[in-house]
């Protein structure tokens, strides 16, 4: 039978650090040509309030995953993105493995935040600053520590409740507003599904660096048109014009990929205000698919 790894199987062997050093190379190998990415196809189902997207991609294996995103999940207790990861050999397209790709998911995409930060955040910043309470939010206070000494780690939640359990947790500091949980932090994670900005530009301190994750629709922003007039750089120009509410409403334009300022082709200055807006590609899951793959079948 096909081997089936599921969350707790794949937490015990992932190796944090070596994922945001994976989503480097990822990153870099989709902006230099190196791997076969289609777009991705999504069906939506208007009735039921959700969709489902195919995201393929060829690196050193190749990878498909499957996630369903359905935003009333939440009102039945249950995340609203559920996800698998199938891996085949790339020479024969045998199958290998499937994996719990909602786990993945969270840790890469928190993984890309932290690595968009080591490269792009002041190297002295000292707030941290979450807007959400979700698993996103959760991967990001174990990623972002990583990369950066923060001395204060705020939290703001459109669900109070469940800020103040994430606070009570992880020693964060509450905010009552995001405005408090903004002001004068070096580096701002959004992981909201917010439909409206909850992030102004007035807010930002000069050289600070956003992180914007939630996952919004193309009708749907976590930031003003103020903070999109920063420097604002993206995991794939075509996935961002195409999937990403904060540049198709506000009209923004792309400075560079992560991966051209990672390889050297385009320039990025840290004491800049600057923006990374993160869609999700397919290449960085099957990165992360094959480091925890690789770490599975050696224990």
């Amino acid at each position: 039978m096909l081997p089936y790894y599921d969350r707790d199987k794949i937490a015990a062997v992932l190796d944090t650090d070596a994922l945001i050093d994976a989503m480097e190379q990822a990153l870099v190998a989709f902006s230099t040509g190196k791997v076969i990415q289609p777009v991705r196809m999504r069906v939506i189902d208007e009735e039921a309030g959700g969709d489902l997207c195919l995201m393929p991609a060829v690196t050193d294996i190749l990878a498909v995953k499957l996630v369903g995103n359905y935003p009333r999940n939440h009102e039945r207790g249950i995340d609203s993105h559920n996800a698998v990861v199938i891996v085949f050999d790339r020479w024969t397209g045998l199958p290998r493995a499937v994996l719990d790709g909602t786990y993945i998911t969270q840790m890469r995409t928190s993984a890309v935040s932290a690595m968009a930060a080591r490269r792009l955040a002041s190297p002295d910043a000292k707030v941290l600053a979450i807007l959400g309470s979700g698993a996103q939010a959760h991967g990001h206070f174990e990623t972002m520590r990583r990369v950066r000494a923060f001395e204060e780690i705020r939290v703001w939640s459109r669900n109070a409740d469940h800020a103040r359990a994430f606070a009570e947790k992880t020693g964060a500091r509450l905010c009552d507003s995001s405005e408090a949980a903004v002001r004068g932090a070096d580096v701002i994670a959004t992981t909201t599904s917010a439909r409206e900005p909850i992030v102004k530009g007035e807010w930002l301190k000069p050289g600070a660096h956003v992180s914007a994750v939630g996952w919004n629709g193309l009708d749907g922003r976590e930031l003003d048109d103020t903070v999109m007039k920063s420097l604002i750089v993206v995991e794939s120009r075509d996935a961002a014009n195409q999937e990403s509410g904060n540049i198709l409403m506000s009209g923004a334009r792309i400075h560079a990929e992560l991966g051209e300022v990672l390889a050297g082709r385009a320039v990025a200055d840290p004491s800049s205000t600057t923006v990374f807006i993160s869609v999700g590609i397919a290449t960085e899951d099957a990165y992360a698919a094959d480091l925890v793959l690789r770490a599975l079948e050696r224990s």
